[in-house]
């Protein structure tokens, strides 16, 4: 069974299970001409009609909360139109380049024809925040991380509500209770994912140096202390595995996503193995964390993926024409590195948690 995403401006529309074939055995639900003129049995009533979940008014309303609240986090799923992942060894720029196989043609539903007032509304809202956000961050940051935190986490929850996004989150707070650092780990699909992790914790980000060069948000990013990647130099890896360790043990929340890049959602790449070590060499544990992007009733959706050749402004433009998404945000358990830890095995730990989250009992709409 394959799934089919929906077109973009129907917040509705699933992505859908296609059948392929038909089981033997099992008879036609459509009679034949010669079956309807030698029954004589009356035809069959008119089946209901559907009511469609899309909080149309004249379906059924769902609310954006209360559907994530009783959804639990989707599966990833294969995506059926999805090019197939080569072997690391004859991937372009071989296998240290950051790469996936994602592309806007092959992974992502057709853009919104609608929804023009909604973009212009949601982008005034955007750009309201980010002024806000020029002028509180550098003061905040002056007075201290006392100051400066629950400063973030605010802007980055007015983020999401500006772009049309309901936050729900699952599981307890991202810091260890016994106030260590730890390394924050997620699978990366979405612009989306940075804001959901800021509005949670104070995370201080690892992103690729070219994020320092976008406009606005490169010079804010660079005030609350992102720590910048040059991805393409190797010979920089210790360096930026010896940064981050040193602020785990300051007590700091890293944020990494170890794809390196992103993924539409529908698969996702494998885990660079640099943070872990970063994490073993400071003795800090690992903190995995789930993010499902789903449409206001809970279906999985690619429409807000940042993938291939897209710009920061298609991504973002794509998003705000939506009648609205749900991120969903599972923090799991702990995972602590052993004595004889090596950085293969505790990526690979923290990579089946992302992917293989445990129920958790509470959820909180943010």
């Amino acid at each position: 069974m394959t799934l089919a995403a929906g077109p973009e401006g129907d917040a509705g529309a699933p992505l859908r299970p296609r059948r392929r074939f038909r089981p033997r055995g099992r008879a036609s639900a459509v009679p034949s001409a010669g079956a309807a003129v030698l029954s004589s049995a009356p035809p069959a009533a008119p089946a209901a009609p559907v009511v469609p979940a899309t909080g149309d008014p004249r379906g059924a309303v769902h609310h954006p909360a209360r559907a994530a609240l009783r959804t639990p986090v989707h599966p990833l799923v294969d995506h059926p139109t999805h090019p197939p992942a080569p072997p690391a060894s004859r991937r372009p720029g071989g296998p240290w380049a950051a790469w996936s196989p994602c592309t806007p043609q092959e992974c992502l539903p057709p853009r919104a024809t609608t929804g023009t007032l909604r973009l212009a509304r949601r982008t005034a809202a955007l750009l309201s925040v980010l002024a806000v956000a020029v002028t509180v961050v550098p003061a905040a940051a002056l007075l201290g991380a006392r100051v400066l935190d629950p400063v973030l986490r605010a802007l980055h929850r007015a983020v999401l509500r500006a772009a049309g996004v309901r936050l729900v989150v699952r599981g307890g707070p991202l810091a260890p209770t016994d106030g260590r650092g730890a390394l924050v780990v997620a699978d990366h699909t979405s612009w989306i994912d940075i804001p959901a992790l800021g509005a949670i914790g104070p995370v201080t980000m690892l992103a690729k140096r070219e994020v320092r060069d976008w406009p606005l948000i490169g010079a804010l990013a660079a005030r609350i202390g992102t720590l910048f990647v040059h991805r393409e130099g190797l010979s920089r890896l210790p360096g930026t595995v010896a940064t981050c360790a040193d602020a785990l043990r300051d007590g700091t929340l890293v944020g990494v996503f170890p794809e390196a890049t992103t993924w539409c959602g529908a698969i996702s790449g494998d885990y660079r193995r640099a943070p872990f070590q970063a994490a073993i060499d400071a003795g800090a544990p690992v903190r995995p964390v789930t993010v499902a992007i789903t449409t206001p009733d809970g279906r999985p959706t690619t429409a807000a993926a940042f993938v291939g050749e897209q710009t920061l402004g298609d991504t973002v433009g794509r998003v705000l024409r939506l009648p609205g998404l749900v991120c969903e945000v599972t923090v799991g358990e702990l995972v602590e590195p052993g004595p004889h830890s090596d950085r293969r095995a505790l990526a690979a730990r923290a990579r089946d948690r992302v992917r293989h989250p445990r129920p958790a009992t509470t959820a909180t709409a943010v």
